[in-house]
């Protein structure tokens, strides 16, 4: 079965109260656990919290009399920052100071993100926003998750399910929302076949059908796939010390590729040619399914059909030479903010 049908399978569960797809056998399972401890004991665990984030960015961007975006952040420890020290590093805080550049607005950056959050956690995260922000909650929003549903074997149609029932919240309030979608755990370096194939396997095949929930609900999506491909493969300075989070510049290299559609989602990223877009009209789940295994492409609605966009993005260079990651294409005044650089960086904050 194809990868588009599964995606479309899964989704399709989850709308209509259906369960997982598929059973693994008992000896398989056995020895997914033996491989998994292997993999266990192999990482560094880290300690502690993800560092504080929260607070205004980018006045030095806006107009006087600019009035502040309302940004939210939920989903796991990937989305709240967790490998990294300072509030700054940490995706929200790029974002936000990124978004205030190209908007010409201050971002008021609200994270309700948690370590080990599973999409059951979503729910719980969206109280706690509300809270911050008020009944009319945030005017954009960026959901990171699905990679604790894998790892936990939570029911691939369950977690599409309450992704979506965020997604039809913050849409009520009229929220912009993106997702980025389930990461490839098959890239991890610890973890051997046959786990690999099957982390891999699952991961894309929630990625795609999470692609597919957030386009009906009319929201974006961006695939983060195999924590954009080459740009983090054999790169170990791309990743903390436990090899499954990212460093500080792994963040912002991953930031760089949410920028654009956080700002398109907007409406303030400027018009590239479609030639240089590498951009097409697909089935919604043909659309999903590439999206899952191709890092930084993102999948938007275009009536009864889906938009892929792969956007036009100079890779790194070769591991050791300094290289620094950039963007073509990026419009004068969000230069900063998409490379990789101390502006980006720079918050109003005392984090």
């Amino acid at each position: 079965m194809s990868r588009a049908r599964v995606a479309r399978r899964i989704a399709a569960a989850a709308a209509y109260g259906g369960g997982g797809i598929g059973l693994l056998g008992v000896g398989l399972v056995s020895l997914l656990l033996a491989e998994a401890k292997i993999a266990e004991h192999q990482l560094d665990s880290l300690k502690g919290e993800p560092p504080r984030a929260d607070g205004r960015y980018g006045t030095a961007f806006a107009a006087a009399d600019a009035r502040p975006l309302r940004f939210a952040v939920l989903g796991d420890s990937t989305a709240a920052g967790f490998g990294v020290d300072r509030g700054r590093e940490t995706p929200g805080a790029l974002l936000a100071t990124g978004i205030a550049s190209v908007a010409e607005r201050p971002v008021d950056l609200f994270v309700v993100a948690a370590n080990g959050a599973t999409s059951e956690d979503l729910a719980r995260q969206m109280d706690v926003l509300l809270k911050l922000t008020g009944p009319d909650g945030p005017e954009l929003a960026l959901i990171m998750i699905g990679a604790n549903d894998v790892t936990q074997m939570t029911k691939r149609a369950t977690a599409v399910r309450l992704l979506g029932d965020t997604l039809k919240q913050l849409r009520a309030l009229g929220t912009e929302v993106v997702v980025g979608t389930c990461p490839d755990l098959g890239t991890i370096e610890p973890v051997r076949p046959p786990l690999r194939w099957l982390a891999r396997r699952a991961s894309r095949q929630l990625a795609a059908a999470q692609a597919i929930t957030v386009v009906e609900a009319g929201a974006r999506s961006v695939s983060l796939g195999d924590l954009l491909g080459q740009e983090f493969r054999g790169r170990h300075e791309m990743f903390a010390s436990d090899r499954y989070h990212p460093s500080a510049q792994g963040y912002a290299t991953a930031a760089m590729a949410m920028l654009p559609t956080l700002c398109a989602a907007l409406g303030v990223w400027p018009d590239i040619p479609v030639e240089q877009r590498g951009e097409g009209l697909h089935s919604l789940a043909k659309a999903a399914a590439v999206a899952a295994s191709h890092g930084g492409t993102e999948v938007a609605p275009a009536g009864h059909w889906a938009q892929l966009l792969r956007r036009a993005r100079r890779p790194l260079g070769a591991p050791g030479n300094g290289a620094a990651p950039e963007v073509n294409h990026v419009p004068a005044k969000a230069a900063a903010a998409t490379a990789v650089d101390p502006a980006l960086s720079t918050s109003d904050s005392s984090q």
